[in-house]
């Protein structure tokens, strides 16, 4: 079955980013000139998927907001004939069917997957974290579609970390299949390092089928008091295997300091309207330090 529909769990307190995002969503936190979470529903479109649902909380109507028409912003632009800018503009407003729904208590990844399930019925969906900013020339959520369409197995986005950050996100056992493609049979949520796999973790997506929605709702709480999605996402591995994909794009986390300011940068040596300014000032600090 096809892959249309896609859920953004967006809800999260952005706690590693304050005091940025007091009143501010670190979803959107901008990388140059867009929000984070328009290059995740970007990339969502760019797979074929039509219809994603963003999962929020209160005082996230700003999300809301960016993804509609602002005609008062429109109408001005047009007047003044910058026809580039609105079309800008616009397009956050066209990308695809974008739907929300509020997760009314910060209860984990798992929870706010849980709420999407009269949204996704009976149908395989993508996962696309809220903080997880990856860009490339293949979309990643289109590479794990690939590989479920191949294998006909759950999939998740993996990448070798450090173990600094092992412990703080999961650790996969996995066996390699081909250049970027693994079996995965089992996976801890936050491991010290003694209970890891392997440094493989989950980066950020996830292609699942309906039936995580039964296995949520028999999940005990895990690491952190939460429902976690890699708890339930074990049951799965260990019971008929998932795939890992090593996907090719360059993964920014929004929801840390030094990330944000990594996907500027980088983002920024490359968008046609900063990228020769920011490469002379980069050298000339560059000499100064």
């Amino acid at each position: 079955m096809k892959i249309r529909k896609a859920i953004i769990p967006a809800a999260g307190l952005g706690t590693r980013v304050l005091p940025a995002t007091k009143s501010m969503p670190k979803e959107m936190l901008p990388i140059v000139d867009k929000p984070a979470i328009q290059y995740i529903v970007e990339e969502a479109a760019k797979a074929g998927i039509t219809d994603v649902l963003i999962i929020t909380n209160r005082g996230k109507e700003v999300i809301e907001n960016h993804f509609d028409h602002s005609i008062e912003i429109e109408t001005a632009l047009e007047s003044k004939g910058r026809t580039e800018t609105l079309a800008q503009v616009t397009a956050a407003a066209n990308i695809c069917n974008i739907y929300y729904i509020r997760q009314k208590e910060t209860k984990g990844l798992g929870d706010a997957v849980l709420r999407a399930r009269n949204f996704v019925g009976d149908e395989p969906f993508a996962v696309l974290y809220g903080d997880d900013v990856i860009i490339g020339e293949t979309p990643a959520i289109a590479e794990l579609i690939e590989a479920y369409e191949a294998f006909g197995k759950c999939v998740v986005g993996i990448k070798e970390v450090s173990d600094e950050l092992i412990v703080k996100y999961s650790s996969l056992k996995v066996e390699k299949q081909d250049d970027k493609t693994y079996s995965v049979s089992d996976m801890v949520e936050k491991p010290s390092l003694e209970e890891k796999f392997s440094n493989f973790s989950i980066l950020g997506r996830c292609v699942l089928t309906s039936e995580i929605f039964d296995i949520l709702e028999e999940t005990p709480l895990g690491a952190g008091g939460e429902l976690q999605l890699t708890d339930a996402m074990k049951a799965i591995a260990i019971r008929d295997g998932m795939t890992g994909v090593d996907f090719s794009g360059t993964r920014y986390d929004m929801g840390n300091k030094f990330g944000i300011l990594k996907a500027n940068i980088e983002v920024g040596l490359k968008h046609p309207e900063t990228r020769d300014e920011l490469r002379e000032y980069i050298k000339e600090l560059a000499q100064e330090l």
